[in-house]
């Protein structure tokens, strides 16, 4: 096989994968212009209506605005702990740091639903159940690992020599972190606090166990609507979520590039 024709089957390849890949969001957000009150594709009509009861559902309303709540403060908080976490292990030097690394990012490694059961257990007994308090603890253990991770990284990735530079020139260490280290960490410090919020506003298994009727995420309200009907509202709900966690990171990746920001 010539290289020219290789290079032509590897990028067929890859094409075909996105197509398969890109295919069932494709169909979601044709079926959602459907009028029909049940999901059928391809759709009979055309039309916004589905969007529309969307945005006038209140339980919907309601649940979508708990997920920002509860991502922007998970995320916020995840940011910082996860900052100083990383600059403990990056900067520390104390006896056990392997295994206190092992432990921030264990949560990366463990299954969802044995980390549901976990947090449902711990914070029942707290009565940080069905609470927005509750949900945004365990968030901040689901994001974290995620954080710590990428501020790492980026925290590796820094030239050194700029820091002992400015402290030769008289900068004392907070002036150092200020205006030296944390305008380099900038790209990683956004992408960790947009990630963080993504996971905690995308999570659901989480959710099942600790969330309820006084604290309804939006994926637990698309699960709790899809028990008892399937329609056009839930693809245009989903279109939506897609929409929003897309438009972010697009913004993001324009302004900085993310595989930079998180040392890849």
């Amino acid at each position: 096989m010539s290289p020219r024709a290789g290079t032509f089957c590897w990028r067929l390849l890859v094409a075909l994968l996105y197509a398969f890949l890109l295919a069932p969001l494709a169909v979601v957000l044709v079926v959602s212009f459907d009028t029909r009150p049940y999901l059928s594709f391809p759709p009979a009509t055309v039309s916004l209506h589905s969007y529309a009861a969307v945005l006038r559902n209140p339980a919907f309303r309601h649940a979508g605005l708990t997920s920002l709540t509860v991502g922007a403060a998970a995320a916020s908080l995840s940011l910082v702990l996860g900052t100083a976490a990383a600059f403990a292990l990056a900067r520390g030097t104390f006896r056990g740091r392997a295994y206190v690394q092992w432990l921030f990012l264990s949560p990366m490694l463990v299954p969802h639903i044995v980390l549901a059961v976990g947090l449902m257990m711990t914070l029942q007994p707290l009565g940080l159940l069905d609470t927005l308090g509750g949900l945004v603890l365990a968030h901040i253990g689901i994001t974290v690992p995620y954080t710590t991770r990428i501020v790492s990284s980026s925290l590796a990735a820094l030239d050194r020599s700029c820091e002992e530079a400015a402290r030769l020139h008289g900068a004392t260490p907070w002036q150092t972190f200020a205006r030296v280290i944390l305008p380099g960490l900038r790209p990683g410090l956004v992408a960790a606090g947009l990630i963080a919020f993504l996971f905690s506003f995308d999570e659901s298994v989480i959710a099942l166990f600790i969330a309820g009727n006084d604290a309804t995420t939006l994926p637990l309200a698309i699960y709790q609507y899809i028990q008892f009907r399937t329609d056009p509202q839930v693809a245009a709900l989903s279109v939506l979520v897609v929409a929003l966690t897309m438009i972010p990171v697009a913004i993001v990746e324009r302004g900085i590039s993310l595989r930079r920001a998180v040392g890849g």
